[in-house]
C-alpha cells in the first residue's frame, strides 16, 4: 500500500523527468528495433578465452541496467558479455533492475513488486551525474525487451534476484531459443540446480567472505559459470579455479591491478563496471608491446646487417 501510495504521488514527476530533453552521447532508443541475428544465435561456444562482462551495461559509464546504457556497451564492443539484474512486479512481468525499491536509481520511490506492467511505464531512471557524458531519463525495460534485442546477438547474463521469477525466466529464454546464450545468476546453490535442471545456463556467485568456507568443486556437476569476488584470498580464488567449473570469472573488477591480479591466478573472465576504461588499458599495452617487438626486430636486423 505503502508503495502504492508514493507511486501515485510521484507519478506526476516521473511524467515530467519522462520530458526532459537532454543530449544523450549514447544511443538513444529506449526501445529499439531488434537487430538480425545473421546465421543464428550468438552462444557461449563463441566467447574469447579471456571474457570481459559489462556489469549492469558497465555502471560506472552507463546508466545501470538501462536499455541506452546496454546498447552502448554492445555498440562499443569492450565487453563480450552484457549483464543485468530482474525483478518481479505484482503481476508477474520480469523486469530489469537491480533494487528491491525504486528510490536509488529513478525518480519513484516504494517497492518495485508493488507496481504491475501498466504502472511500469511510469518510471523513469534518473541517471547519474558522475557519468561520463549526457543520459536522457528512460523507463526501465522489461527483460523480454531487452532479450528481444540483444538476444543471440552477444551473450547475457541476467541474475534472478527473485528465485520465484525462475520459471517465467526461463520460459522467456526457451521461448526465443537463447538456452546456450544466456547465463541466469543468482547467490544460491539450489537456484543455481534448479536454473540447471531447467535446461538452463547456471551461474552462481559468491562474495569473499563466503568463498572462505565454500568448497566449489561441489557445485561443478550443475554450475557452469561460478563468479567469485575478486577480493577473496589468494587461496581461495585458486581453490574455486580448480573446482573442476569450467569458468571461473571475477566481480566486480574496475582497476588493472584488480583485473591482472585474477587472471594471474587462473580466473578466465572478469566482470567489470569499467569495460571502456579496461579496454582502452588493453589497447595501450597491445600498442606498447607490439612498439617493443618492432624495435627489438630492427636491433636484430641491424646485427645481421652489421655482420662481416
Amino acid at each position: 500500500m505503502v508503495a502504492m501510495v508514493t507511486w501515485i504521488a510521484l507519478t506526476g514527476l516521473a511524467s515530467a523527468a519522462s520530458l526532459v530533453s537532454l543530449t544523450l552521447t549514447g544511443p538513444a532508443a529506449a526501445t529499439p528495433a531488434p537487430l538480425e541475428w545473421g546465421e543464428g544465435p550468438l552462444t557461449v561456444a563463441a566467447l574469447p578465452r579471456i571474457t570481459y562482462v559489462a556489469h549492469r551495461g558497465g555502471a560506472r559509464e552507463v546508466p545501470e541496467n538501462s536499455m541506452s546504457g546496454l546498447m552502448a556497451a554492445y555498440e562499443r564492443g569492450t565487453a563480450q558479455v552484457l549483464d543485468f539484474d530482474t525483478r518481479l512486479l505484482r503481476d508477474g512481468t520480469p523486469v530489469v533492475f537491480h533494487d528491491e525499491t525504486l528510490n536509488r536509481t529513478t525518480y519513484l520511490g516504494g517497492e518495485v513488486r508493488g507496481l504491475d506492467a501498466r504502472e511500469w511505464q511510469g518510471v523513469r531512471l534518473r541517471p547519474k551525474d558522475a557519468l561520463p557524458g549526457s543520459w536522457r531519463s528512460e523507463r526501465p525495460p522489461t527483460v523480454a525487451e531487452v532479450l528481444d534485442r540483444f538476444g543471440g546477438r552477444i551473450v547475457l547474463m541476467l541474475e534472478a534476484k527473485d528465485p520465484p521469477s525462475l520459471d517465467r525466466l526461463a520460459g522467456l529464454i526457451r521461448a526465443r531459443g537463447l538456452t546456450r546464450s544466456v547465463f541466469v545468476n543468482s547467490n544460491d546453490p539450489e537456484v543455481a540446480r534448479r536454473a540447471h535442471r531447467l535446461g538452463l545456463l547456471s551461474q552462481l556467485w559468491r562474495s569473499a567472505r563466503q568463498l572462505r568456507t565454500d568448497r566449489p568443486e561441489r557445485w561443478r556437476s550443475y554450475v557452469d559459470l561460478l563468479d567469485v569476488d575478486h577480493r577473496a584470498r589468494d587461496a581461495d580464488l585458486t581453490r574455486a579455479v580448480r573446482s573442476g567449473i569450467r569458468r571461473v570469472w571475477a566481480h566486480t573488477v574496475v582497476t588493472d591491478a584488480q583485473r591482472d591480479r585474477v587472471l594471474a591466478l587462473g580466473c578466465d573472465g572478469v566482470i567489470t563496471d569499467t569495460p571502456g576504461r579496461l579496454a582502452r588499458a588493453d589497447r595501450r599495452e597491445a600498442e606498447r608491446d607490439a612498439r617493443r617487438e618492432a624495435r627489438r626486430a630492427a636491433a636484430r636486423e641491424g646485427q645481421r646487417g652489421a655482420r662481416p
